[in-house]
C-alpha cells in the first residue's frame, strides 16, 4: 500500500543530490489519483505530475496548458484547441482521446472532483486535437473550473485496470493509487517511494525551476517539522505554526514567507435530518431553527480565536468568500459581534432553555490550530449551555465521516477555496440545496437548502453581464450570512518557513507549484 511504502522509505536516509528540494508538511500523499479527493494539498501535489487544460501562472492568472486557446463558439459550446506533440510520461501521445475518457472517469460515482465538470453536459471530439465542451446552460466562466482538472491517460489507465477511480473514504485503491503517468512536469522517481519527485524529461514546456529531485516528507509534528527545517534536514516547511514564528525569523540563514489565503475556514450544522446523530434532543432538529443557528454565532469570539489561538495569524471573516475571490463584498464582510447573553436568550426561545448536546466533528491536522480552534468553540458553547462531543481525528478519518454519502456529522469545521477564484464555485458546491444530477451541492455537508437562493446561484452561474452577476453574487452572500446557514470564521495567514536559499512564490490558493521554485 502506498502508506505502508512511504513509511518504509522515510526510515531511510537517501542521499540527496545537488539542487534537491526537501519540503515537509503535516499531510500524508494519500493518493497518485488526481480525482481521489478534492483536498487542496493533495491537489496541489498531483498536479505537479498531472496537468488540465488550462492552468493557473504564478499571479493566479489563466494561460494555457493542454489546451492551445479557447473560445466560446455558442452559448453553451466552449471549444478547446489541444496542444500537439505533448507526451505523457511513457511516451503515450496525448490527444481529444484523453480528454473524454477523463471527462468520463472524473464524473465516476466514486470520483471526488465531479464538481470540476458539474456544468458540463457532454464532451465531444472535433479532430484528434480539437474538443467542444457543451455545458447544460451558458457557462461563463467554464476555462476557469477547468483549470482544477487533471487529465489521464486512456491508453495507462486502460492498461492497468484503473478505469473507474477507487473509493478512498472506503480504503480502496488501485494502480492508479500508488503510482502515476502524467504529463507535467514532474513525475514519481522509478523505484523509489511516490512521494520522490524528479523533472519529466518529456515535459512539453521549458522548465525554469533547474531542480533535480524533489523530497516531499510527511512530519505531522508541528515542533518536529520546525524542529527539521532548523536543523536543515529540510529546505522548506508548511504550516508553520503561530508560536514558532519568532524563532524561525530570528533564526540565520531562514525566513519566513507569509500571503493572505483565499480559503475560509468555517463550522456547519446538519440542517437535513430530522433529528441529529448525536444529540440529546430526539424527534427534531435543532439546528433547523434559525434561532439556534444564530445563537451558536453569537457564543463563538472569533476575535478571542484569531488573537490567542492563531496568534494573529488569521482575519476574521464575515462571509464565506475571501479578499481577492471575484464577487467578493467588503460591506458584508463583517461578523456579528460577540453576544453570549443574546444566544442565552436564542436558544431559550427556540425551546431549549438548557441547552443541549451534539457531536462535533473535527480534523486535528488539516488547517492551523484545527483541534486547539475546536476546543474553543466547545468551551465558549458550554458558556450558554450546550454540550458539545468532540471528535477529533486526523485528516483521512475526518473526511471519510463527513464527506461520505451520508454526511454522516450534525455539526463540523471545514475549509473553502473556491477553485474558479470565483465566488460561484463556493456558492454551488457549498451552499446550493444537493442534486445529484447537476452535481450542485456536491459538498454541502449541512444539507443547507433555500429555494430561494438556489434560483439565485443557478442564475449566477449561466449570466455573462459581469455587473448583474457580482450583484446576485452579493445578495447570495447576504442570504447565507443573515440566515447563519454557516458559521465562518476566518481565513488563516498561510506561512512557510524556508532556507534562505530556497524561492517559493508563495500563491493565496497554497498550491505549490514546483515548476516555480529554485534551490541556489
Amino acid at each position: 500500500m502506498l502508506a505502508a511504502a512511504v513509511a518504509a522509505w522515510t526510515a531511510v536516509a537517501i542521499p540527496a543530490p545537488a539542487a534537491t528540494l526537501i519540503w515537509a508538511s503535516d499531510t500524508e500523499v494519500s493518493s497518485l489519483d488526481p480525482y481521489a479527493r478534492q483536498e487542496t494539498f493533495l491537489l496541489a501535489f498531483d498536479s505537479n505530475i498531472y496537468e488540465p487544460l488550462v492552468r493557473r501562472d504564478r499571479s493566479l492568472r489563466l494561460e494555457p496548458a493542454l489546451a492551445l486557446a479557447w473560445t466560446q463558439t455558442a452559448p453553451m459550446v466552449w471549444r478547446f484547441r489541444l496542444r500537439q506533440g505533448v507526451k505523457f510520461q511513457d511516451g503515450t501521445p496525448f490527444g481529444a482521446d484523453d480528454v473524454l475518457f477523463s471527462f468520463d472517469r472524473v464524473r465516476d460515482e466514486n470520483s471526488n472532483l465531479k464538481s470540476a465538470v458539474a456544468t458540463v453536459a457532454e464532451v465531444r471530439k472535433i479532430d484528434d486535437f480539437t474538443v467542444d465542451f457543451v455545458t447544460a446552460a451558458p457557462d461563463p466562466i467554464l476555462p476557469g473550473e477547468l483549470a482544477n482538472w487533471d487529465i489521464m491517460s486512456k491508453a495507462w489507465c486502460e492498461a492497468h485496470d484503473a478505469v473507474h477511480p477507487p473509493d478512498l473514504a472506503k480504503g480502496e485503491e488501485s494502480y492508479a493509487t500508488g503510482h502515476a503517468n502524467g504529463t507535467g512536469p514532474f513525475m514519481p522517481r522509478e523505484g523509489e517511494a511516490k512521494t520522490m519527485l524528479v523533472p519529466n524529461p518529456l515535459w512539453w514546456d521549458k522548465a525554469e525551476h533547474g531542480l533535480d529531485a524533489v523530497d516531499y516528507r510527511r512530519i505531522a509534528n508541528p515542533a518536529a517539522r520546525v524542529a527539521a527545517l532548523l536543523a536543515g534536514e529540510v529546505d522548506a516547511i508548511y504550516p508553520v505554526p503561530p508560536q514558532e514564528l519568532e524563532r524561525i525569523s530570528g533564526a540565520k540563514g531562514f525566513r519566513l514567507l507569509q500571503t493572505p489565503e483565499l480559503r475560509t475556514i468555517f463550522l456547519g450544522f446538519d440542517q437535513s435530518r430530522p433529528e441529529l446523530l448525536d444529540s440529546d434532543v430526539k424527534g427534531k432538529n435543532p439546528f433547523k431553527d434559525r434561532r439556534v443557528r444564530q445563537a451558536f454565532y453569537l457564543a463563538i469570539d472569533e476575535t478571542a480565536i484569531s488573537e490567542r489561538v492563531m496568534r494573529e495569524q488569521a482575519r476574521p471573516a464575515g462571509i464565506m468568500v475571501a479578499p481577492g475571490v471575484n464577487g467578493y463584498a467588503a460591506e458584508l464582510d463583517r461578523r456579528f459581534p460577540y453576544d453570549p447573553e443574546t444566544a442565552k436568550r436564542l436558544l431559550a426561545e427556540a425551546g431549549y432553555p438548557r441547552g443541549f448536546t451534539t457531536g462535533m466533528d473535527c480534523p486535528n491536522d488539516r488547517y492551523v490550530n484545527d483541534e486547539q480552534i475546536c476546543l474553543t468553540v466547545v468551551a465558549m458553547l458550554a458558556r450558554i449551555g450546550v454540550r458539545v462531543n468532540l471528535l477529533a481525528q486526523p485528516r483521512a478519518k475526518f473526511f471519510a465521516k463527513v464527506l461520505a454519502p451520508d454526511f454522516a456529522t450534525s455539526f463540523y469545521m471545514l475549509a473553502w477555496t473556491p477553485a474558479t477564484y470565483d465566488a460561484e464555485n463556493t456558492l454551488v458546491s457549498v451552499a446550493h440545496t444537493r442534486d445529484v444530477t447537476t452535481l450542485a451541492g456536491s459538498f454541502n455537508v449541512s444539507g443547507y437548502s433555500n429555494p430561494t437562493l438556489d434560483v439565485l446561484i443557478d442564475a449566477i452561474q449561466v449570466e455573462a453581464d459581469q455587473v448583474k452577476r457580482t450583484e446576485m453574487i452579493r445578495t447570495s452572500l447576504a442570504i447565507l450570512r443573515d440566515d447563519f446557514a454557516f458559521i465562518p470564521l476566518h481565513q488563516q495567514t498561510l506561512v512557510w518557513g524556508v532556507k534562505d536559499s530556497v524561492r517559493i512564490p508563495l500563491q493565496a490558493d497554497n498550491r505549490l507549484q514546483l515548476r516555480y521554485v529554485t534551490v541556489k
